[in-house]
């Protein structure tokens, strides 16, 4: 990864990877929706050592701009050889029971949006027959739970998605990495009451840095969420559905 465009750049995993990326000396263009915040991220990566830093403030859910972003990125970093897609809501599962439209805004966010900057990139890499695109999906895309079921799926969307993708571009040399968190320590789960469970930016960041040089498929992190996925998806539906979960 030498040459990066990072999505949802301010958000608290995505700058525990440009903070990585930056002492690697990597070239970054940063995008994020708030401006201020992302030129803090965008200052703090030219003094950790990245080689160059040009930015971008953009709603991502603005799909009509994915393609002059990524011919921006690519013309201010001399090409592209990777992708970061790190943007994304949380959402209130009760809110979006009770409204279509809070849970249309998760799935535009988390998915719909993703699935079109991926379309970009994907084209991108194709032609050029070589890139890496890494993904942070969430192992609450792996079943559906009463709890949290509309950003579970637009999740469980995100990583089939990226299973066709990855499907359609192995045989262009194109990497397409799943990263699938579990719990994670930022501001989006500030309201949650953490344990042992719960792993810090950096420890994700450091994953995805080492599932992206590895060109991996899929990866969860902590790797230990790969055995607990493995039990939550193999409990009978007929069981599963009485769990308050």
């Amino acid at each position: 990864m030498k040459k990066v465009l990072i999505l949802g750049a301010t958000s608290a995993i995505a700058q525990a990877t440009v903070r990585l990326l930056a002492a690697r000396g990597a070239a970054l263009y940063l995008v994020g929706r708030n401006a201020a915040n992302l030129d803090a991220v965008a200052k703090d990566a030219a003094t950790r050592g990245a080689s160059k830093v040009e930015q971008q403030s953009l709603d991502l859910d603005d799909t009509a701009a994915h393609e002059s972003l990524v011919e921006r990125a690519a013309q201010a970093l001399g090409g592209l050889d990777s992708a970061l897609i790190a943007h994304g809501v949380l959402g209130e599962q009760k809110a979006c029971e009770r409204s279509w439209t809070e849970a249309e805004k998760v799935l535009r966010t988390n998915f719909l949006s993703a699935a079109s900057l991926l379309t970009v990139l994907g084209n991108r890499f194709e032609a050029q027959k070589s890139g890496t695109l890494v993904v942070i999906s969430s192992v609450a895309g792996d079943r559906g739970r009463q709890s949290n079921y509309v950003y579970g799926a637009s999740k469980g969307a995100l990583t089939v998605f990226l299973q066709g993708l990855r499907n359609r571009l192995a045989s262009s040399g194109v990497a397409v990495v799943t990263v699938k968190p579990g719990f994670v320590d930022t501001p989006m789960t500030a309201h949650v009451a953490k344990n042992k469970l719960f792993a810090t930016p950096e420890q994700v960041a450091r994953g995805i840095l080492r599932a992206a040089d590895g060109r991996k498929n899929e990866v969860y992190v902590p790797g230990f969420w790969a055995i607990i996925m493995l039990i939550v998806r193999t409990i009978p539906e007929g069981i599963f559905k009485r769990m308050k979960l």
